[in-house]
Formats: C-alpha cells, structure tokens, sequence
C-alpha cells in the first residue's frame, strides 16, 4: 500500500507553519495501528544537498531561471531520496512546500513563464502530485504583521507588496485549477478555528484511505 502525499503551501507569514506540527500528529495517531510512520520534511531543502542550497536559494540573487532550475533540482533530489522511498514504504509524507510554490513565487511573484515552469514540473515529477495540498490563505497585510521582525528576513521575505500580490493570485489559480486536491484554509481565524477545519479535511482523507 502506497502512502498519502500533503503539502502545506502559502505565501510567507499565512501562519501554514503553525499547524504542521498538528497535522503531523493528527496523521501519526491515524497510521499509529498499521506500524507506518510520517516523514514531515521541507522545501527548498529536505535532503543535505537541499538544505545546502536551501541557504543559496533564500539568500543570494540570481537570474530568474537559474532561481527555477535551482528549486526544481532541489525538488528532484527531494523526491528521489526523501519523498518517493518514504511512499513506496507505505509512509505519510508531510512537505512545507512543493512544485506549487515556484508556479506561485517564480511564476506569479516574478513572472516567470507558466510554460516553462509547466515543462520542469513533466521533468522532475510527471506522474506524482500531492494527494492534499493545504493552502493557507491570509490577506496580504495580515502576512506581513505576521513575519517576525526580530530576525533577518530572507529575500523572498524582503519583496514588496505587488510581489506578494501576484504570488497569491497564482495559489488561488492553481487552487482553481486543481480542486480535487487543494483545500483553502482562512489563515485569518484564529488557531483553534483551522484545527477544526483541518480536522474535517484529515477525516475525509483518513476515510478515503481506509477504503
């Protein structure tokens, strides 16, 4: 028996990390009879390699397309050691983070042609999508009360308003574009209130499962 798939995606400060935490315990306890486990991991990263350009990645400036490629090779050595395996094993993957957010960074924030970022995602993984994608949706003034100013922002996080703007009209499209498997949660309530609607997301998924 294959595993479940379940990105976290949401433009930074939508308050997605918050709840991983939950969803990873809340899976821990459905799979806690059958022996399978829940590898929760993170993208860019995942793997050394990863975490290595991870630093890169979030930090230094580069040419749009080479910022692309770098996330999609990211992704594949993700997928290859990481994601994959822990599928085949029967695991429940958690990852903050897939192919949706460079549609939704590169290609709505920066603009980056959806084609070309189309032609990466056949590439890396052309036969695997998320069985459930949590998109945590905050209007942008909300977001960006949220990031903590006490620390050092990275240069996603340093972006202007428009930026942010346009990085979740594309979540929104690609929502829209794929609604077997988005599920949009009003980041703006308050904890208590997206548990509960996460509860009721992870029952469907727990029962679809068990069919």
């Amino acid at each position: 028996m294959t595993g479940k798939f379940i990105t976290f995606e949401g433009i930074d400060g939508a308050g997605k990390s918050t709840h991983l935490a939950y969803v990873k315990a809340r899976v821990a306890e459905h799979l806690a009879a059958s022996g399978r486990e829940v590898v929760v991991s993170r993208e860019p990263g995942g793997t050394p390699l990863g975490e290595q350009l991870r630093e890169i990645l979030l930090n230094q400036k580069m040419h749009l397309e080479t910022e692309a490629l770098l996330m999609f090779a990211v992704r594949k050595e993700h997928l290859v050691q990481v994601i994959e395996p822990a599928l085949a094993r029967g695991d429940w993957v958690i990852s903050d983070r897939f192919s949706d957010a460079s549609f939704a960074y590169q290609g709505g924030g920066r603009h980056l042609s959806l084609d070309k970022l189309n032609a990466l995602e056949q590439w890396v993984h052309p036969h695997l999508q998320p069985d459930l994608t949590l998109l945590f949706d905050v209007p942008l003034e909300v977001a960006r009360a949220r990031l903590d100013a006490t620390r050092e922002l990275d240069k996603f996080e340093q972006e202007k308003a428009d930026f942010f703007a346009d990085t979740r009209k594309e979540y929104l499209r690609r929502a829209a574009e794929f609604p077997q498997r988005f599920r949009i949660i009003d980041s703006s309530q308050s904890i208590a209130a997206i548990q509960a609607q996460i509860d009721q997301i992870l029952t469907t998924l727990f029962t679809q499962s068990s069919l």
